[in-house]
């Protein structure tokens, strides 16, 4: 199913509302003048204030990056799958533990892959 190409100015979001700064690494491809995200991107994210309980309290455990599951399986980018609005990305913890799913909004309606 096709699906809205991500690229450097959708908002996307840890599962808790905090911002994901991506850095990606294509140079060549644009859509709304920005870089579309490639499945191989960093996807940083800052400021995430989730925590866990523990027994006696809570212990942060901050989403620190997004990590994506399902770029697109048709279009590439330097031989490396797009990223779509319909990919499913999740935030993860410094320990790695999985603490669900990416917001993506605001992205461009033009240009879709599958």
């Amino acid at each position: 199913m096709p699906g809205p190409l991500l690229h450097m100015g959708a908002g996307i979001t840890c599962p808790h509302t905090a911002p994901c700064g991506p850095i990606t690494t294509d140079v060549r491809v644009k859509v709304s003048a920005t870089p579309v995200l490639l499945a191989t991107d960093q996807f940083p994210v800052a400021g995430c204030l989730f925590q866990i309980p523990v027994p006696g309290g809570t212990k942060p455990s901050p989403c620190v990056v997004i990590r994506w599951t399902t770029p697109s399986v048709r279009v590439k980018v330097m031989g490396v799958p797009v990223l779509t609005a319909l990919s499913a990305g999740i935030g993860t913890s410094l320990e790695q533990a999985p603490q669900g799913p990416a917001v993506i909004a605001g992205v461009q309606p033009r240009v879709q892959a599958t």
